[in-house]
Formats: structure tokens, C-alpha cells, sequence
């Protein structure tokens, strides 16, 4: 039985996601990058959809001037989290972005990998409570599983992540998981939907960030 939405339960989740999403250390590589070029101190930062925790431990692990909060939907994921940042000060929330209630309090708010199993209405809820959540100024970075522009670039992209799959360990019957859950549990959306809905919720600037496969990053000012 699954402890939370992704493919694998939450304490196998870090040893598998490396080979199912290519560059995924890119993404925390890229985040850590943006937020340091701002120039921001003493930053409060919400990661919403934390899964165990790998941004912040990530962060702390080069900054001590940064104040976390952790929400993730899944119990499971939390208490990973929680192991693997023992003894820093953390605050833990079981909630997910739709049920963020936090209102001007956050330097950066981000979400990786967690608004793809939301319809478009559930997805612009969450980003405008995380857009709520942020202080004037503040960042949003997200990083999402996208759909390409084009049923024919879709195909071929998708055929390059399966070469990708195979030639990272995953059996014949993981691959056949794995594309099977696209467009049912995983709803990706295109990037320019991405950048429409941030927009549509307040934020003044969208801009992606990278891209590679059918995993995108973009961030927005508030």
C-alpha cells in the first residue's frame, strides 16, 4: 500500500527517484543558486510538497541563516524528512498547498515535484495560496513534470525517457508503471500553462528557470 502519491513509498523514495527523473539533483542545484544570487539573509523559507526533505537539507548544509517549514500531505514523508534532518530546527506541517494558510510570511516558497497529480483548478489553488504565503518581493520556485507543445514532440520526448528509464536500472515492468501514470495519477501540463497560471494567481514576473526531458523549473517574483 502507498504511503503518499509518488510511485514509491517514502522510504524508498531518494533511492529510487535518481533513476527515474533525469538531473534531479539539478533541481535543488538550480533553486539554491537563484535564492543565493538574490542577495537575501536570514531568509524564511516554506517548502510545500517537501517529500523527505532533500531541498533543506541541501540548504542547511551551506547556509546557517535560513528558518525552514516542511509541509507535505503524506505523514510518511514527513517522518523521513524528520530522520534525515535531525536536530535542526524545523518547523513539520501535514498539509498540502491547497491547505496552506500562511498569509506575507515568506522570503521563498517552493514546491518540487508535487502539483502534478492536481487538476488545473486544484493546481491554481495551491499556487495562489503559495503566492499568499510570501512576503512582497518574495520568490516562487517550482519544479514540475510538464507536457510538451505537440502530441509528436510529447512522443518523442517521451521515448527519450524511457531510453533513460532502461538505462538506469528500471525493468520492463517499472517502465510500463512508469508511462502509465502519466495522464492518470500525473497530470503534467505544458510550460506555457505553467507560466499562464502563475500569472493568473498575482505573481508580476514568471520565468522559467530550466528544462530537460518532460521536467521543468520556473520561478516567479511576488
Amino acid at each position: 500500500m502507498k504511503d503518499n502519491k509518488s510511485a514509491y513509498n517514502a522510504s524508498i523514495y531518494d533511492s529510487n527517484i535518481v533513476n527515474v527523473l533525469p538531473y534531479y539533483r539539478e533541481y535543488f542545484a538550480q533553486i539554491m543558486d537563484l535564492v543565493n544570487i538574490t542577495g537575501k539573509k536570514d531568509i524564511k523559507w516554506l517548502d510545500t510538497g517537501c517529500g523527505t526533505g532533500t531541498l533543506a537539507l541541501n540548504v542547511l548544509n551551506t547556509r546557517s541563516d535560513v528558518q525552514f517549514t516542511l509541509c507535505d500531505p503524506s505523514e510518511k514523508m514527513l517522518k523521513e524528512a524528520e530522520v534525515k534532518l535531525e536536530g535542526k530546527d524545523i518547523s513539520y506541517l501535514n498539509v498540502s498547498s491547497q491547505g496552506l494558510f500562511f498569509e506575507s510570511e515568506f522570503d521563498v516558497v517552493t514546491a518540487v515535484q508535487c502539483h502534478h497529480y492536481l487538476t488545473i483548478d486544484e493546481r491554481r489553488d495551491a499556487e495562489a495560496k503559495c503566492y499568499k504565503a510570501l512576503k512582497d518581493g518574495g520568490i516562487f520556485v517550482m519544479f514540475e513534470n510538464v507536457k510538451m507543445s505537440t502530441d509528436e514532440s510529447d512522443d518523442l520526448t517521451l521515448k527519450r525517457w524511457v531510453h533513460f528509464l532502461e538505462e538506469h536500472g528500471n525493468s520492463p515492468e517499472d517502465v510500463k508503471m512508469q508511462l502509465g501514470r502519466r495522464g492518470t495519477e500525473v497530470l503534467p501540463i505544458t510550460i506555457e500553462k505553467h507560466i499562464e497560471l502563475l500569472r493568473e494567481v498575482g505573481f508580476k514576473s514568471v520565468n522559467l528557470l530550466w528544462a530537460s526531458y518532460l521536467q521543468a523549473g520556473i520561478w516567479a517574483i511576488k
